[in-house]
């Protein structure tokens, strides 16, 4: 009893020293911040972990994200036996123990087991093929989680018998969520720029910010009691300052970046991107203003643009921050680089808004319409359609808009690709359409 009284009272003291993120890992699905994609009401994982019936799963996603915690839920949630390695130190003769042990709990109480290998893409081609047979046989249901792409670090074999979860970076909410229930532990408050401080260089990871938490709170309360986290605390316990970065600030920023890669200024550009990343902007919304930028203000200039400007936000979602920057700034040099036209913008605009005022003239010529389907040439449906590849120029002369309309829209601008483009269209089709040297206006801004 005794010893049980002291074993009891040493766990209480570890509890009291663990960090504050191992202190908040929650217990319950419902605790789990974030990932609602996967843990949400109704969503799959979610699904196959209240129904106990999970099969071997890889857990993908960036640090911080909650696979460990993840896996851990699971482990509480599951009637099955549940064993944790790392594939830092686990050997292959560690993996050939946990089968053999597995086997015998199978045989000899009906049990079956996860096998939870944190840092799976530690493993060696070896050591995951030991694992194959077993996971293949569905001895042991394996939990994999990796920080890495699987498609490359997990054996094709053992990936393609486990389901591929991607854990996402935690957003703005479930990291302010997530400091709130640090304060509450700790019994401190926090001053708001403090807590955007924190929240703006999370990074998306909930441990990094609960660990930068915990230090802030350490300096505090050397300071006042109960503890309240200024701003210097936040900025000492992230080792940065913070940059003035408000809701007006971030329009403003935007607005900065947007008109310098317009004007063609490269470092002014590169500047503002600069900014935006070190104040902690959504590096997502800073892609997504490069695609619309790449259409609204090259365009067919230089139609290599949006093609670049697409390939920067692909790769910010494979590789994330801060590597990424490399690609948002190459983003940034291509476009600043690149001639200007505003010529789709203005023609889309053109566009809708005949659209809006066709007054009946929206009919879809007879030749235009559908004929596939039964009865369609006795409606006199798509009767008179020339094939454009039956012609040897691979182009026909007929109407392709409604009867009435025959306005220009796309007007060819003098910059870039854009004159070689129009040449080329115009032997092309044999029509007249000369280059406006004039500058149309220019939409109104967003």
């Amino acid at each position: 009893m005794a010893d049980d009284l002291f074993s009891a009272a040493a766990r209480d003291q570890l509890e009291q020293r663990a960090p504050l993120a191992a202190r908040l890992r929650p217990t319950r699905l419902d605790d789990i911040v974030g990932q609602r994609h996967l843990l949400g009401p109704g969503r799959p994982l979610r699904t196959l972990i209240e129904a106990d019936e999970l099969s071997s799963v890889v857990l993908w996603g960036p640090p911080g994200t909650g696979k460990t915690t993840l896996a851990r839920v699971i482990a509480r949630a599951t009637a099955k036996n549940f064993v944790e390695l790392s594939a830092v130190s686990a050997s292959v003769k560690d993996v050939r123990e946990t089968i053999a042990q597995a086997e015998h709990r199978l045989g000899e109480r009906g049990t079956a087991t996860i096998l939870f290998l944190d840092e799976v893409h530690r493993f060696n081609k070896s050591q995951q093929d030991a694992l194959l047979p077993s996971v293949e046989s569905g001895l042991l249901l394996l939990i994999g989680a990796t920080t890495e792409n699987p498609y490359f670090e997990v054996n094709p074999p053992l990936l393609s018998r486990s389901v591929l979860f991607r854990l996402e970076l935690l957003d703005g909410d479930a990291v302010r969520q997530l400091i709130e229930r640090g304060l509450a532990e700790e019994g401190a408050t926090i001053e708001h720029d403090a807590l955007d401080h924190l929240v703006s260089h999370a990074a998306g990871d909930g441990r990094h910010v609960l660990t930068s938490l915990e230090v802030a709170i350490v300096l505090a309360a050397a300071r006042e009691t109960p503890p309240r986290v200024n701003l210097n605390d936040a900025e000492s316990a992230l080792g940065m300052k913070a940059l003035r970065y408000g809701r007006d600030e971030h329009y403003d920023i935007v607005s900065a970046f947007i008109k310098s890669i317009r004007g063609s200024d490269v470092d002014a550009g590169l500047y503002w991107l600069g900014r935006m990343l070190e104040a902690g902007e959504d590096a997502r919304f800073i892609a997504r203003r490069l695609v619309i930028l790449a259409s609204e203000d090259i365009g067919m200039a230089d139609p290599m643009a949006l093609v670049v400007a697409d390939a920067a936000a692909r790769a910010l979602e494979f590789v994330g921050l801060p590597e990424a920057q490399l690609n948002l700034a190459q983003a940034v040099v291509h476009l600043a680089t690149a001639p200007k036209s505003n010529r789709v913008t203005v023609a889309i605009a053109r566009a809708r808004e005949a659209a809006r005022h066709a007054d009946g003239h929206g009919e879809v010529p007879p030749h235009l319409r559908d004929g596939h389907y039964k009865g369609a040439a006795e409606l006199g449906h798509g009767i008179g359609y020339r094939l454009p590849h039956n012609d040897p120029r691979g182009w026909v002369d007929q109407s392709y808009r409604p009867d009435g309309v025959d306005e220009t829209y796309y007007e060819w601008s003098p910059h870039g690709a854009e004159p070689r483009r129009q040449a080329a269209y115009e032997r092309f089709t044999g029509t007249d359409h000369p280059a406006d040297d004039g500058d149309p206006s220019v939409a109104p801004e967003k």
